[in-house]
């Protein structure tokens, strides 16, 4: 399961995301356990890249796995509510500006 990595190697996270895919699922499973069913391994990650790592940083594999068993329904579940009303902000913003430009298009 585990290939033997040296302790104190350094790798950018993205490049651990395979040695650490049992531990996903494992961290969904306790997700789903807790009520949250529609959680995916996806959203774990991009949960923890963008919200604990911020972004492609370099660490260690125990401090990768420590990340992802302490990663909380809470901060999860945060992370997934900002994330939403950032899109749904988004979408707002693009149909607006197709209607605006409709607009300027019958007008013109």
């Amino acid at each position: 399961m585990f290939k033997v990595v040296e302790y104190m190697e350094v790798k950018q996270v993205t490049e651990w995301k395979d040695t650490i895919d049992f531990l996903l699922d494992s961290k969904q499973s306790e997700f789903n356990q807790l009520g949250y069913k529609q959680v995916t391994k996806d959203e774990i990650w991009n949960c923890l890249y963008d919200k604990i790592w911020k972004g492609d940083i370099e660490k260690r594999l125990h401090e990768i796995v420590q990340d992802v068993l302490h990663l909380k329904a809470g901060t999860y579940m945060s992370y997934m509510t900002i994330n939403s009303l950032q899109t749904n902000e988004d979408d707002i913003h693009a149909s607006i500006e197709a209607v605006m430009s409709s607009e300027q298009e019958i007008e013109g």
